[in-house]
């Protein structure tokens, strides 16, 4: 008999599920999956309702469209399978969850250190490119250039984007607190651009078309601060602004 106890357990799992999404899987390539599954499992419980209901010919039916979508699902979604099962096995999302705290407080510091980097070049109009991303697909980046894993500051990301140094061209990947890359190529994107949109532009949009990460520039010519993020620029004047929104980017 359905009671207080089975309704109290059917609430756990849907926190637990909300939780999981919101962590996991909001604003990443696998939220197309998690879409088509929700519509998949909607098709079941249709077709068992209708079954029910003594409707037994639509039941059929979308018995049958639901098991074809479902071998469907695998074709058409096996980027996103792939990109799923990678995150599921990335041991170091699941410590910073658990860590949020601690990986909070850094991620203050590593912020503080790019908000005062990009602030500078901005005013030297020195040409940056920064990309930030918790789990990154590697299969759409042409070349991550060279390793660094080391802790982020504002000395080093200067260093790096000066314009005599041989990485300065190249993106910089930011994975959790730390500079992972330096030096990377990224795909170019095919959108028709403004003339105003030079290389690195190109570069960041692109990336952000192909995979959930977010993609910081300043512009050489402009001295401009601009975020790729899902196929679309947003500009930042506003340094207080920018530094909320890559609060929550590196909170990710």
């Amino acid at each position: 008999m359905f009671g207080w106890i089975e309704l109290g357990q059917i609430l756990i799992i849907g926190i637990v599920i909300w939780v999981f999404y919101k962590t996991f899987i909001k604003n990443t390539q696998s939220e197309k999956l998690v879409r088509g599954l929700l519509g998949l499992v909607g098709l079941w419980v249709l077709s068992f309702v209708l079954a029910w209901a003594k409707l037994n010919l639509l039941a059929t039916f979308l018995h049958w469209v639901a098991l074809f979508l479902s071998l469907s699902l695998i074709v058409v979604f096996q980027p996103e399978l792939r990109k799923f099962m990678a995150l599921m096995g990335n041991v170091k999302q699941w410590r910073r969850v658990l860590r949020r705290d601690v990986v909070k407080s850094k991620n203050l510091k590593s912020l503080d250190a790019i908000i005062s980097a990009v602030e500078y070049m901005s005013a030297k109009h020195t040409g940056a490119l920064i990309v930030f991303s918790s789990v990154l697909d590697e299969s759409v980046i042409e070349k991550k250039g060279i390793k660094i894993d080391a802790k982020i500051s504002s000395e080093l990301l200067l260093t790096i984007f000066f314009d005599k140094t041989p990485l300065h061209d190249g993106a910089l990947i930011i994975e959790g607190n730390r500079i992972a890359y330096a030096g990377a190529i990224l795909p170019l994107s095919q959108s028709n651009l403004g003339w105003k949109y030079g290389t690195r532009h190109r570069a960041a949009l692109g990336l952000s078309e192909e995979s959930s990460a977010v993609v910081l520039v300043v512009s050489e010519e402009s001295g401009d601060i601009s975020i790729a993020e899902k196929g679309k620029f947003t500009k930042y004047d506003d340094m207080k602004k920018l530094r909320a929104r890559l609060e929550k980017v590196m909170d990710r």
